[in-house]
């Protein structure tokens, strides 16, 4: 991921190995990461039974939330391609019982968003 990308806010795909070893402690037995992004310090991981959010708070980084979202609980989602002048695409995400506001997600333009949206298409629609 490059610096300027993680200053803008913009999520780069990151190694699953990694990620895997990094947070091993949080997957359910037959649980499998399948896809990983990171903003700065923060992890979107797509794995194959739900997305998990992980925020790193504070300037040390000691206290860390884990959101878990069921794709059960995922009524629907959008994407946004990047565009010309607009570099980054978007994934917005409407979560049953989170009200009508959705989770925004931004990601950098060498990431394949319709990978990311076949993805989760892909876990929703079983």
């Amino acid at each position: 991921m490059g610096l300027f990308d993680g200053l803008l806010g913009n999520a780069s795909e990151v190694s699953i190995s990694d990620v895997r070893a990094k947070y091993q402690q949080l997957l359910a037995p037959g649980e499998q990461i399948d896809k990983a992004y990171q903003v700065i310090r923060d992890m979107y991981i797509f794995t194959n039974k739900r997305l998990i959010l992980v925020d790193i708070q504070g300037l040390t980084g000691k206290k860390i939330e884990y959101m878990s979202i069921p794709y059960e609980n995922i009524t629907h989602f959008s994407i946004e391609t990047a565009g010309h002048f607009d570099l980054d695409a978007e994934l917005k995400i409407w979560i049953a019982g989170m009200g009508p506001t959705p989770l925004e997600k931004t990601f950098n333009s060498q990431l394949n968003i319709y990978e990311l949206q076949r993805l989760l298409a892909s876990y929703i629609l079983k």
